[in-house]
């Protein structure tokens, strides 16, 4: 354990370990309570710009889903977000060679293109 403030220095740099923020999950869990968000937080200069990267809090949401024991779903989840990313095709700027490539796709179309490898 560590306080706040080392914790978040600590998940920042770990972050770059497996992608950069964007792809970070983050779960604080507690005897009574547990909390799952994005690593970076909020980013509100980007709030309604259909922009950033949603792997990070769909990420967070199967740490959520194995903390409460729905096992199989989050497995379902988090396969369907690799294969995404895997494709290369249906991702946001900052998952393309170069962020300025005109493919890369909007925080709703990568989500759904996570989702309907989920649904087929």
């Amino acid at each position: 354990m560590l306080p706040n403030l080392y914790g978040d220095i600590l998940s920042d740099l770990c972050a770059g370990l497996v992608g950069g923020l964007g792809v970070a999950p983050g779960a604080n869990i507690g005897e009574k309570t547990a909390i799952f968000e994005a690593t970076h937080g909020s980013a509100p200069k980007y709030k309604g710009l259909n922009k950033v990267n949603p792997v990070a809090l769909i990420l967070s949401g199967v740490l959520l889903l194995r903390h409460i024991g729905n096992t199989a779903e989050a497995y379902k989840l988090e396969n369907a977000v690799a294969e995404v990313i895997a494709e290369g095709k249906d991702v946001t700027y900052d998952m393309k060679a170069d962020r300025n490539d005109p493919t890369a796709v909007g925080t709703q179309e990568m989500a759904d293109a996570i989702i309907k490898k989920i649904t087929g």
